[in-house]
């Protein structure tokens, strides 16, 4: 243990140095050999970046929700912490994969797979939640024509998609919704669902870049704020996700500017009372 554990910590089993290094306002996104199965899924996260999450967030024994589980990222790390895991997906594929994941690392901490739409599923959870922690699709941007910085090149990949690799055709998948307004009302619903389940004073976070709708960019971490903020949640910092793995492309050049988003935002949130 690196530092003094402080007894009137509440949050987390972190010393004060432990804590201190998880305020940073960036972190540099760590892989680790277990992640190779994720990239099965159109949109992964890494194991080591969950993990920070969930030793800033809970405690030992605590319950954690991811509710777009894709392959299981969040529970992989949520067993490996000794924390019981929820992971809640639409798509039977990712599911199934997610389990398979699970058995091919012989968890022995419970985690639980529930394959269904969040919405529903999240008011049926028995257990009050301790920490919520997820990235949601990304409108509907998996469903363009453009293979990117994500098509093979020498028979690899340098990211985690190909083409029109999507997630599902449910109407209530976060990925099929036509507008970006219908993206952030489902959105929304959702996690006034999380609000619900959530114990008081404890953290949510979103893991979202900023993406173009129709060409044109917008500023996603300000809509998650103030979508959180409408349904009761209190804003408590970003922090940036560097991944500067990512190669560079000329996406406007030589005519007009085009940023490459060579970074994710972990936007976190606290339940407030109302």
């Amino acid at each position: 243990m690196d530092g003094i554990f402080d007894k009137r910590n509440k949050l987390n089993n972190l010393t004060g140095k432990e804590w201190l290094k998880l305020t940073k306002s960036f972190w540099v996104s760590e892989k680790c050999k277990e992640d190779r199965f994720a990239f099965q899924h159109p949109a992964p996260f890494l194991i080591k970046d969950i993990e920070k999450l969930i030793s800033m967030f809970t405690k030992e024994g605590d319950i954690v929700l991811d509710p777009f589980n894709g392959v299981g990222t969040t529970l992989v790390a949520c067993n490996n912490l000794k924390i019981k895991g929820i992971g809640i997906d639409l798509n039977k594929k990712y599911c199934y994969l997610a389990n398979k994941r699970l058995k091919e690392l012989s968890v022995k901490n419970k985690q639980k797979i529930i394959c269904g739409d969040s919405i529903k599923e999240i008011l049926k959870i028995k257990e009050k939640i301790d920490y919520c922690v997820t990235s949601p699709p990304y409108h509907n941007i998996l469903k363009n024509n453009g293979q990117g910085l994500r098509a093979k090149k020498e028979g690899r990949r340098n990211g985690p998609r190909i083409g029109v690799d999507y997630y599902s055709e449910n109407k209530n998948d976060l990925g099929n919704q036509k507008s970006y307004e219908n993206f952030l009302n489902l959105f929304s619903k959702i996690m006034m669902a999380v609000y619900e389940k959530l114990k008081d004073k404890k953290y949510t976070s979103i893991i979202i870049s900023d993406f173009t709708v129709n060409k044109k960019e917008k500023c996603v971490q300000g809509d998650i704020v103030m979508t959180m903020e409408n349904i009761g949640f209190e804003f408590s910092g970003t922090t940036i996700l560097l991944q500067d793995n990512k190669p560079l492309y000329p996406f406007g050049y030589p005519y007009a500017y085009k940023i490459n988003h060579q970074h994710q935002n972990i936007i976190n949130f606290r339940k407030v009372k109302i």
